[in-house]
């Protein structure tokens, strides 16, 4: 006789690694509109990304030595590598357009693109198809993220033509990463996929650093961008990465890609003590339904998993 599921197990490491890429990634926008002042786009990307390269270096060189990198893993990133390479330009672009928040909320645009192409692609996301609280917690954090930048003070003020064209251009690039980072690394480890992908995003920035931007900026910094580099390249990079291919790996691409819809509503907080923005209560309000939304998707997610694994695995 078939067993009912007692209940709902939540995937703990991956909640959490999502909430990590969360804060991360929130703090990023911040950093790179900081560094705006300072750098053109071109040479914050190269220096941002090669502290992240150096920072899991250890990691490639060991896993080469004991040959956990081979061949395959070199030839796997290529594709995710070369989306990374436009994507970081894009979106470091933007910032010099547009004020943080719109920017991010032109990238949330991306998740219809995600969750489309999963859905389609990957047998093991289609259940959630037919999963009204996948498609309710959808509605609900894209109705948040719109409440939570619309109600922004100088939302108005913060667009342009450029910059617009620019951040619905990395939104499309950012789909393109997500899905190709699940291919390429689906049964790889996440750091040594990052590792090997950073190499070649590096090469790639500095081509574009050497021809389009003007490197001497860096020499001119004081210790501060110094500092927002560093940290920066390390947290919004170098860590945040691997633990989205952690989430991806774990619970597919499309909730991790809902959770992070919460980003607008955590860049606006970390702003605020950071450039003294502020939040209004709606603001705040629809921040709230976006969170409630990006929980109900986890859940939704992980019920539609383990009612599937009891109908595969109970008695019949």
């Amino acid at each position: 006789m078939r067993q009912e599921p007692k209940s709902v197990r939540i995937d703990v490491a991956a909640t959490f690694a999502c909430l990590g890429v969360l804060l991360l990634w929130s703090l990023g926008p911040n950093f790179i509109k900081y560094l705006t002042a300072h750098v053109d786009l071109w040479t914050q990307n190269l220096l941002r990304y090669s502290v992240a390269c150096l920072f899991w270096l250890p990691f490639l060189l060991a896993g080469m030595k004991k040959r956990h990198i081979g061949a395959e893993v070199w030839k796997r990133a290529l594709l995710p590598g070369s989306a990374s390479i436009i994507f970081q330009s894009l979106w470091a672009g933007a910032f010099y357009y547009i004020n943080p928040a719109f920017m991010v909320l032109l990238t949330k645009s991306s998740v219809v693109l995600i969750a489309g192409f999963s859905l389609i692609f990957f047998r093991s996301e289609r259940p959630l198809v037919k999963s009204m609280g996948f498609w309710l917690g959808l509605v609900l954090s894209v109705v948040g993220v719109i409440g939570v930048v619309y109600h922004k003070q100088d939302f108005a003020a913060s667009t342009t033509f450029i910059g617009i064209l620019i951040g619905l251009a990395a939104a499309v690039m950012w789909a393109a990463y997500t899905l190709s980072i699940r291919i390429a690394f689906q049964d790889v480890d996440s750091r040594s996929g990052f590792s090997v992908m950073s190499i070649y995003t590096v090469i790639g920035l500095a081509v574009l650093a050497l021809k389009f931007g003007n490197l001497r900026q860096c020499t001119q910094m004081s210790a501060w961008p110094w500092v927002a580099v560093v940290f920066s390249g390390v947290t919004s990079i170098a860590l945040s990465h691997v633990l989205y291919y952690a989430a991806i790996r774990r619970i597919g691409a499309t909730v991790p890609a809902i959770v992070i819809l919460a980003q607008p509503f955590t860049v606006l907080a970390i702003s605020h003590f950071a450039f003294g923005e502020s939040m209004s209560g709606l603001q705040i309000l629809f921040g709230l339904i976006l969170l409630a939304g990006s929980a109900l998707a986890i859940w939704a997610q992980q019920h539609i998993r383990l009612v599937n694994g009891a109908a595969h695995t109970g008695d019949g």
